[in-house]
């Protein structure tokens, strides 16, 4: 072959691979009809970067709204300061990483540990930063806390159970303010509301137990709340977008531990029922329940755990009131793993020759499930018609995580909400992990672009870590 042919023939391939390249339009930034000079964010832990079980550094610089506001200084957005957390083992510790640990059986493998490092502790974690912040995300918080005034008040920190948050101590601008005024007191010109979640996630993460401080918030609360909160945000012209609730009982610490995934040899199983039935016989001899049954069975393959009952029907000790877990209840990441592997939790404690169930404080039962389901729909509800009655943009987080429980399709990236290895949370099976923020970010530069006519460039959320595995 000569020249003029290889010639011709690379600039046929040229142009061919050329038309399979995908088009991409070069669309002009533009701000739309929205101001972004002066952005605040209002929210809690989802909006101040927490994750991995600590407030540091790293997540906090790539915080949701950190990630939006940079992508809103593309569009005439103004500076957005946050309450720098200068340490990657952040506040008060309990940061997680991931590395290996070895169980009670001795098997080592990869799993979250605390992170070594020394954090922030106290009193330098209470200390105030000293400036104006545009993130007034407080880890914590429910939608009414943040009208409360005195919550960033120190003292409030020692009254039981306290009335301040040491969060907002941080970066509150007086004892007496809260962080809806230290929000308005910026003259915001656009504004962001995330809040919500923890309004249902105290009750859940308690196992339903409603302890104090950790009950559902009422609906009466929550609509005066978020009223306030958007018709003070919006009061001097502002435009925001809000986002809604994500199903609290689909996140990784909800959703790691089966509540059917005791699995069990045939040899195995045969023993739990030979267990079960002599704990039964002496209830119906000794005790003098006639024809007590627990309706307890196990069979070679997978069987729930057994899980305390609160409902249980006879008026036995509590350790004795069990049953098996049901489809649709949950267990909480936090349940002792040790003890399920070899204390018999979840099943027959032999040391102790008596039933061994879950304790009520790890776990979901279904009418539980069902409270913290209705109480969210009820919320978004609120959330939903307020951002329509105020013209607000709205971010619907609920729909976005839960398309990742099938696996969603991002960037060519698939991501799932499975703990450690779906891509989108945090070590902590709660929080989202940087990249995962990066997508939230995303969405909320949607639904401000759909509303108010604007052309803010996408975050790359290649550019954000995942969980870093060692």
């Amino acid at each position: 072959m000569n020249r003029k042919y290889f010639a011709i023939l690379s600039a046929l391939i040229l142009i061919a691979f050329a038309g399979c390249q995908p088009t991409i339009e070069d669309f002009p930034a533009s701000n739309g009809n929205a101001d972004f000079t002066r952005y605040v964010a209002l929210g809690n832990s989802l909006t101040a970067g927490y994750a991995d079980g600590a407030l540091y550094k790293s997540a906090q610089a790539n915080s949701y709204p950190a990630i939006l506001a940079r992508q809103l200084a593309k569009v005439g957005g103004g500076a957005f300061v946050q309450p720098v957390v200068d340490n990657e083992i952040g506040l008060f510790g309990n940061k997680r990483v991931l590395g290996y640990a070895t169980d009670c059986k001795g098997v080592t493998s990869l799993s979250p540990v605390i992170a070594e490092g020394t954090p922030v502790g106290l009193p330098g974690a209470l200390a105030p930063v000293g400036y104006p912040v545009q993130n007034l995300g407080v880890p914590g918080a429910k939608a009414a806390h943040l009208i409360f005034p005195g919550y960033g008040n120190p003292a409030g920190l020692l009254t039981q159970p306290p009335s301040a948050n040491p969060y907002f101590v941080r970066f509150a601008s007086s004892a007496s303010t809260s962080v809806l005024a230290d929000a308005m007191a910026q003259n915001p010109t656009f504004f962001s509301l995330w809040i919500g979640n923890n309004d249902v996630l105290g009750y859940a993460l308690a196992g339903g137990e409603n302890n104090v401080g950790e009950s559902i918030t009422s609906m009466d609360v929550f609509n005066f709340a978020y009223n306030t909160l958007v018709e003070t945000l919006t009061s001097g012209g502002a435009k925001g977008v809000v986002a809604n609730i994500p199903d609290i009982t689909s996140i990784p610490f909800f959703n790691t531990v089966p509540a059917m995934g005791l699995v069990l040899t045939e040899e195995q199983a045969a023993q739990l029922n030979g267990a079960y039935a002599q704990v039964e016989n002496y209830i119906r001899t000794v005790v003098g329940i006639p024809n007590f049954s627990y309706g307890i069975s196990f069979k070679a393959g997978v069987n729930p755990f057994v899980v305390e009952d609160r409902n249980f029907p006879y008026p036995l000790p509590k350790a004795f009131r069990v049953r098996q877990a049901k489809p649709g209840e949950l267990i909480l990441l936090t349940v002792p793993q040790d003890s399920l592997k070899c204390a018999g939790m979840g099943t027959f404690s032999l040391e102790k020759q008596r039933p061994y169930g879950i304790p009520q404080n790890f776990v979901l039962d279904e009418e539980e499930v069902q409270n913290i389901k209705t109480a969210v729909a009820n919320m978004n509800a609120t959330i939903k018609n307020l951002a329509d009655q105020k013209g607000l943009a709205f971010v619907d987080v609920a729909t976005l995580l839960e398309s990742a429980k099938t696996g969603l399709v991002y960037d060519g990236i698939t991501f799932s909400t499975t703990f450690v290895t779906g891509g989108i949370f945090s070590l902590d099976g709660v929080h989202m992990n940087q990249r995962g923020a990066a997508i939230v970010a995303n969405a909320f530069i949607e639904a401000i672009n759909k509303k108010y006519g604007a052309s803010i460039p996408k975050a790359d959320i290649t550019a954000y870590p995942g969980i870093v595995f060692p």
